[in-house]
């Protein structure tokens, strides 16, 4: 079976544990494709792009869930989304060279995580958590974020190289807490799986590497893919929220209004005509009279 680009999601009858896996390698080309990250983002970024997709695996949610570090130091933002149909996408901002540091080195003092589920209908409904970082690398802080804020036991294990990027993902159920035994075992047997095997192997081969002792329960694997809800419709929309005055400034500064959008690398050009359509008024003449 095809293991690329797919989610596999699985419960232990034996123990209060479920689970998941996911290898990404076209979707996560596709974001690789669009900008040239340093090499230390590249395995910040394909680590939480692979853990958004487990952790919006077992959500009931029509809607978005966001993954967001901020920093204060070199690295400055990276945040990936996926979707409830599976697709993600992904970002970063960073100021000059990024050494190859701890994650929490990267990102300086006061850095935040931020987790957010954006409703696809009703944005008013949007919930958002935020946590001070702790640990030096993407795993860490999710758990140490579930822990905190979800009161979840979490493991996880991740891995990104420039082909590939991979997880798993274990959940100690809520039902679970009085039973510990067989939570410690399951999590103790999947911090075993090394990075070259989560990137190398398919999903039946690391279930059955790991926990063939166990009553695993395996469920249908679903197709992950990279997608930017980017349009010129979105764009337009924002320049209407920065106001005729603003847009207006940048036109007669640069003879037209481009808009990059930071996922895909998709460019929006809008000219004058464009600009004065969107408005309805002759923005750029009311911008040169008020500046006479």
């Amino acid at each position: 079976m095809n293991q690329h680009d797919k989610l596999q999601r699985f419960l232990f009858d034996g123990a209060p544990v479920r689970g998941a896996l996911v290898r990404l390698d076209g979707a996560w080309q596709q974001v690789l494709s669009r900008r040239a990250y340093p090499p230390v983002l590249k395995t910040v970024l394909g680590e939480m792009m692979a853990a958004s997709v487990l952790m919006a695996a077992n959500l009931k949610f029509d809607g978005t869930l966001i993954l967001q570090i901020h920093g204060t130091g070199a690295l400055k933002l990276a945040v990936v989304e996926c979707n409830n149909d599976r697709t993600v996408r992904a970002t970063a901002k960073w100021d000059g060279e990024l050494a190859n540091k701890p994650l929490s080195e990267l990102l300086g003092e006061g850095g935040k995580f931020v987790l957010t589920l954006e409703p696809r209908l009703d944005k008013n409904q949007t919930w958002q958590g935020i946590v001070a970082l702790e640990g030096d690398s993407v795993g860490q802080m999710l758990e140490n974020y579930m822990l905190r804020s979800e009161q979840l036991d979490t493991a996880l294990v991740l891995a990104s190289n420039d082909s590939t990027a991979a997880g798993m993902l274990l959940q100690r159920l809520p039902e679970g807490h009085g039973e510990a035994e067989g939570w410690n075992r399951i999590q103790t047997l999947g911090r075993t799986l090394k990075a070259d095997e989560l990137l190398g192997l398919g999903a039946e081969d690391i279930l059955h590497r790991l926990f063939h002792e166990e009553e695993v329960r395996v469920f249908e694997q679903e197709g992950v893919s990279f997608s930017c809800n980017c349009s010129r419709e979105r764009v337009s929309n924002m320049l209407t929220m920065l106001g005729g005055q603003e847009v207006g400034e940048v036109m007669v500064e640069q003879g037209s209004v481009e808009i990059v959008c930071d996922y895909c690398n998709q460019h929006y050009v809008f000219d004058e005509d464009d600009i004065n359509q969107l408005f309805d008024y002759d923005v750029v003449a009311a911008v040169r009279e008020a500046r006479h």
